[in-house]
C-alpha cells in the first residue's frame, strides 16, 4: 500500500514539473531602450502554451499581440504605431500562470528634420517690462520631439545689433523670453538646431505711452471774424524712452473761453505731431487751450486772444418797416465781412419775446422780411445781434 502511494506521489510530481516547465518563460531580449523607428521585438523562451498573448500600452493606445514561434522561441513583434512614438511602452504576458511584465523606453533621435516655431504676441511695448516668447519644437522624421537637452540657437537682429542665444530642449520643447529693448523698431528672429534653420519671424517693438507735451497754434490773423481757421498742433510727442509715439495716437484739444464755455476739437498723430483746426469766434474772445491723450498725458495751457472785428451794425428799415436791411458790415481792413456771418433778429411785443430769426451775411448784407400775416400792425421791440454787437430798437411801428 505504501509503495502505491509513493508511486502516485512521484507521478504527480512529474506531471506538475512538466506543466511548470511548459508555462515557465524567460525573457531573452535584454535591451530596454530603443530609438523611435527601430524594430522592437520581445523574445521569450521556455513555454509551450499556445494561448499566450502580449498586452502592450503607451500614451497612444493599447493592443493585444499574438506570438510567433521562431527556432523554439516565442517572438512578439511590437507594431509601428507604438514603436515610432517616444515614451514608455508597458507590456504584460497574458495566459501564463506566472506574472511576467515589463516596460520599454522609446527614445527620440537628436537630429531634427523640422522646426516648429511659434512667437507671440507679435507686438510688444518698448522698455524693460514687456516681452514676447519664442517656442521652438525640433521634431524628427517621425514627428517626435527630439531628445531632451538638444541645442537650439535663437538668433535676433534689431537695428544695428545681432545676437545668438543657445537654449536646450526640456519637456519636449525649448523656449526663450524676448524682452523689449528701449528703442522702437522691428526685430527679426529665427531659430537653428543642428544646422536646420527655421523661417524668419518679425516682432514689432512699439513705443510706450506718450509723455507730457506742448501745444502751439497757427492762424492768418487774430480777428474774431467767424470765418478764418485757427490750427493747433503739438510738439513731437515721445514716450519715456524718447521714442516717437505710434502714428494715429488720438489727441483732444479743449478750448475754454472767457465765459467758461468749452469747445473741443481733435486730431491724430503723424510722426508724433497731432494737428486740429477750429473756426474763429465771431466776437472778441480769450481762449485757453489744453490738449490731452486721454488718461495718459496732457499739454501745457496755451492762451490766445481774438480782437473785435465789427464796431457797429448799420440797419435800414423800409416797406412799412417790414423790410430790415443789415449792412454793410465792415471788417478790420474796411473790407466787407466774409460771407456766412450769423446775424440774429429778435422781436418782442409788450415785453414778451415772440421769435428769433437767424440769417447769414452775403456780400456784407443781410435782409429780414417780417410777414404781415404773422406780425400784425403795431409797435414792436427789435433787437439785432452780429459779431457780439447789439442794436436795440425799443419801438418800431409795423404797418
Amino acid at each position: 500500500m505504501k509503495r502505491k502511494q509513493l508511486l502516485f506521489s512521484i507521478l504527480t510530481l512529474l506531471i506538475l514539473t512538466k506543466t511548470s516547465a511548459q508555462d515557465s518563460l524567460s525573457l531573452l531580449t535584454k535591451k530596454t531602450e530603443f530609438i523611435a523607428g527601430e524594430t522592437v521585438n520581445l523574445v521569450f523562451k521556455g513555454s509551450k502554451n499556445k494561448a499566450l498573448k502580449l498586452f502592450c500600452s503607451n500614451s497612444y493606445g493599447s493592443t493585444v499581440l499574438s506570438p510567433q514561434e521562431e527556432n523554439e522561441r516565442i517572438v512578439f513583434k511590437i507594431p509601428e504605431f507604438m514603436s515610432t512614438k517616444i515614451g514608455i511602452l508597458n507590456w504584460k504576458i497574458l495566459g501564463a500562470k506566472t506574472h511576467v511584465s515589463g516596460k520599454l523606453s522609446i527614445l527620440a533621435t537628436q537630429k531634427p528634420v523640422s522646426l516648429e516655431t511659434y512667437i507671440g504676441p507679435p507686438t510688444i511695448e518698448a522698455g524693460d517690462i514687456d516681452y514676447a516668447m519664442i517656442v521652438v519644437i525640433p521634431t524628427d522624421t517621425l514627428d517626435n520631439p527630439v531628445k531632451t537637452g538638444s541645442e537650439v540657437d535663437i538668433k535676433e537682429q534689431f537695428l544695428q545689433s545681432e545676437r545668438t542665444n543657445t537654449i536646450r530642449t526640456k519637456d519636449l520643447i525649448s523656449y526663450r523670453l524676448v524682452y523689449a529693448p528701449r528703442k522702437s523698431g522691428r526685430m527679426l528672429i529665427s531659430s537653428e538646431s543642428y544646422e536646420l534653420n527655421s523661417k524668419e519671424f518679425t516682432l514689432d517693438i512699439l513705443p510706450a505711452i506718450g509723455s507730457n507735451f506742448k501745444v502751439y497754434h497757427d492762424r492768418n490773423h487774430g480777428y474774431a471774424d467767424g470765418n478764418q481757421i485757427t490750427s493747433f498742433y503739438t510738439s513731437i510727442i515721445r514716450d519715456k524712452n524718447n521714442n516717437i509715439v505710434t502714428d494715429g495716437t488720438f489727441v483732444e484739444f479743449f478750448i475754454t473761453n472767457q465765459d467758461g464755455n468749452i469747445l473741443k476739437t481733435s486730431g491724430t498723430t503723424i510722426k508724433g505731431v497731432a494737428t486740429a483746426s477750429i473756426i474763429h469766434p465771431d466776437c472778441k474772445s480769450t481762449w485757453k487751450i489744453k490738449a490731452f491723450i486721454d488718461g495718459i498725458a496732457n499739454s501745457d495751457v496755451l492762451q490766445i486772444k481774438y480782437s473785435q472785428v465789427i464796431d457797429n451794425i448799420p440797419v435800414k428799415f423800409a416797406d412799412d418797416n417790414r423790410t430790415i436791411t443789415v449792412g454793410p458790415l465792415i471788417s478790420f481792413m474796411k473790407q466787407m465781412i466774409p460771407d456766412g456771418l450769423h446775424i440774429e433778429l429778435s422781436i418782442y411785443k409788450k415785453g414778451e419775446f415772440l421769435n428769433k430769426i437767424v440769417e447769414q451775411s452775403k456780400d456784407g448784407f443781410t435782409t429780414f422780411k417780417l410777414n404781415p400775416n404773422i406780425y400784425k400792425a403795431g409797435d414792436y421791440k427789435i433787437e439785432i445781434k452780429a459779431a457780439c454787437n447789439t442794436q436795440n430798437y425799443k419801438s418800431i411801428k409795423l404797418w
